[in-house]
């Protein structure tokens, strides 16, 4: 479980392809007492390590992971953000996260005033019923809150120390994002959707 409360950015140092699995190298931000089969959120996925040299962890990502989120889009050089899986007594700064990306959205519209930035979301049909303002959302493993929606759009209102500690900032117009609804959104959506099939009001 993770919190979207992102502790660092990482760097992708290799990636490889054995099989049908691709190994991707990432230099963490903190590798501490990190072991072998811990989870960490990449991107808002998350990911299993496998093999750790001192910060540099490996992941092995398989093909559908790579195919449902922007994963497969990375290059050697690129930064993504990084958290650390939860630990009992921590603090839920953001919302819980299970690191499982319900799909990808695009980047329609950016803009910068001040120290501030504002981005409009593209959201895929599958998610749209799940967007509410004021509700939670993660975006590339970052805890935010949805501003207006406008039929499948949402907008994002992001704070200098959100853009400080990820890499939102360098996000351009038309890239893709991984997108995870928040739990308790989900839960509500899908019950009220399934008692009123229940009752006929909806098919």
């Amino acid at each position: 479980m993770f919190t979207g409360i992102v502790q660092g950015i990482g760097q992708i140092i290799s990636i490889s392809e054995m099989n049908t699995v691709t190994n991707v190298r990432i230099k963490l931000p903190n590798a501490d007492n990190l072991t072998i089969g811990a989870s960490v959120s990449i991107n808002g996925v998350c990911l299993t390590a496998v093999k750790i040299d001192a910060d540099i962890v490996q992941f092995d990502i398989i093909t559908e992971t790579m195919e449902r989120t922007n994963l497969g889009d990375l290059s050697i050089g690129d930064s993504i953000n990084v958290e650390r899986s939860l630990k009992f007594g921590d603090e839920v700064g953001g919302h819980i996260l299970s690191g499982h990306i319900f799909g990808t959205g695009i980047i329609a519209d950016k803009t910068e005033s001040g120290d501030q930035m504002s981005l409009s979301i593209l959201a895929p049909p599958s998610i749209k019923k799940y967007l509410t303002e004021k509700g939670y959302i993660a975006i590339d493993g970052i805890s935010l809150t949805v501003g207006q929606v406008d039929n499948g759009k949402f907008d994002l209102h992001i704070i200098p120390e959100t853009m400080r500690l990820t890499t939102l900032d360098t996000k351009e117009v038309g890239d893709v994002v991984n997108i995870e609804v928040d739990s308790n959104t989900q839960l509500i959506v899908e019950t009220i959707e399934r008692l009123l099939k229940d009752r006929g009001v909806i098919k």
